[in-house]
């Protein structure tokens, strides 16, 4: 597959031979490294009325959020809950910063974005549990979002995607307020199975076997698990009351088909789907849209479709 040419020039920048891999450094300066490279490589976040950092009850404790609101004028709307990739054990609120002001800034809608617990300190379910609670949360209508919440748009990138997923599978039909949609993007759906796309692009892509190994090993130290549908959301047996979803992948990420795979899934359910894939793209790439200015096109093209999904 024809790679592009901003994906091109930064894989040749990045990946250094013999350099260690992530996943065998020590936690914290991995979480370090892992931070630092977004950094250089996302765009400025733009600015917006109002950010805020603060605290929702959890299931085991305080539980870190941040909301980006671009308008602040206190009226009911959707809000979108992000969910932030990074294998379930690194990244947090601030490496998907620019991310999550960039969706506020184009949907015109609240965003929060939540700062789930991390493994291997906290394997599954921990992080599953946060974004239940902070779903659960919002659906409440909680004054500190300073306008009502008149449905929910569930998004989330990689495992972030994943825990959208599921979240949308437990909890459909049961809130305050409805879900509108479910925005993932490049999200796993099946650790339990391997897929073409693990193969074609095991090395040499950001994102290695190896990383995946290290990513499951840490979040599901019990191999048994891979199977759950609340780990595999692709396993689930019923689709048929699922929200509307937008599944954006990238053509040369190993997870491509399982993004393939669960859109599908829930067109075989009924469930309306809109899918893209982005031919020639990387793992991650909206995290890197500076040195990918092709990803923020892509990003500004998926945003526009979830907006007329949620309109």
């Amino acid at each position: 597959m024809r790679m592009l040419e901003d994906t091109k020039a930064l894989l040749a920048r990045v990946l250094v031979p013999n350099a260690p891999k992530i996943c065998s450094l020590p936690l914290d300066q991995a979480r370090r490294m892992m931070q630092g490279s977004i950094e250089l490589l996302e765009r400025p976040a733009p600015r917006l009325a109002r950010i805020n950092t603060f605290t929702i009850p959890g299931p085991d404790g305080d539980l870190p959020v941040r909301l980006y609101d671009p308008l602040e004028t206190g009226a009911a709307s959707p809000v979108v809950l992000f969910f932030h990739g990074g294998g379930w054990v690194f990244c947090n609120l601030s490496t998907h910063h620019s991310l999550c002001a960039e969706i506020a800034q184009q949907l015109g809608l609240r965003v929060l974005s939540v700062d789930y617990r991390l493994a291997p300190e906290y394997p599954f379910p921990a992080a599953l549990e946060d974004s239940l609670a902070a779903t659960r949360w919002v659906a409440g209508n909680p004054r500190e979002l300073l306008g009502n919440v008149t449905g929910l748009v569930l998004a989330g990138d990689s495992a972030g995607g994943n825990l959208a997923t599921v979240a949308c599978q437990q909890l459909a039909g049961t809130l305050a307020v409805p879900l509108l949609a479910q925005c993932l993007f490049y999200p796993a759906t099946d650790l339990a199975n391997r897929y073409a796309s693990a193969e074609s692009f095991a090395q040499g892509y950001m994102l290695d076997t190896e990383d995946l190994q290290f990513f499951t090993r840490s979040y599901l130290p019990r191999r048994a698990l891979r199977a759950d549908p609340r780990v595999s959301p692709l396993l689930a047996d019923n689709l048929e009351n699922q929200p509307p979803a937008l599944i954006f992948t990238c053509g040369l990420d190993p997870l491509r088909d399982q993004g393939r795979a669960y859109a599908a899934k829930l067109i075989q359910s009924g469930v309306k789907v809109h899918y893209e894939e982005a031919a020639g793209q990387i793992h991650g790439c909206l995290n890197m849209r500076k040195a990918l200015p092709s990803a923020q096109d892509q990003l500004t093209r998926c945003l526009a479709i979830l907006k007329q999904m949620i309109d």
